[in-house]
């Protein structure tokens, strides 16, 4: 098995990365039940070279949804009807989960609604007071 470059700086060793082909559920009509072309990668997360900790934190944070019971990483692919294929599906879905946790996220900064987005607001509210109020049965 070949490593996952992800950046010139960060990749997952070869070493980490364990491939299980198995039967798929996917398109291949009655060729599914004859050949194993769906691809299930296991990535040992320790593997992954080149994170600062706070990256880590990050990837670790993202690919939890995807841990097993030892810890590892498992992406799974049976996209098309060829295990190849699949199997590069794989490791680009590796791949786009680490480069995610390489950006650090935007910090969101407060801002003050704007004078015509209050105006709207107050409108929308009167309007619909309106046509609430238009409903209620008058008793004279």
């Amino acid at each position: 098995m070949e490593a996952i470059r992800v950046t010139p700086r960060v990749w997952v060793e070869a070493s980490a990365i364990r491939m299980h082909a198995v039967r798929s559920a996917g398109p291949g009509g009655q060729n599914v039940n004859k050949v194993s072309s769906k691809v299930e990668l296991r990535v040992d997360l320790d593997g992954v070279v080149g994170l600062s900790p706070e990256q880590r934190r990050r990837l670790d944070v993202r690919a939890a949804r995807y841990l097993d019971d030892a810890g590892c990483l498992v992406v799974t692919s049976q996209r098309t009807r060829s295990q190849a294929q699949n199997l590069e599906d794989a490791r680009a879905k590796v791949r786009l989960l680490v480069e995610g946790a390489l950006v650090a996220p935007r910090r969101r900064i407060a801002t003050k609604p704007t004078r015509a987005s209050k105006a709207r607001r107050l409108d929308s509210k009167r309007r619909l007071s309106e046509k609430k109020e238009s409903r209620r049965s008058r008793d004279d």
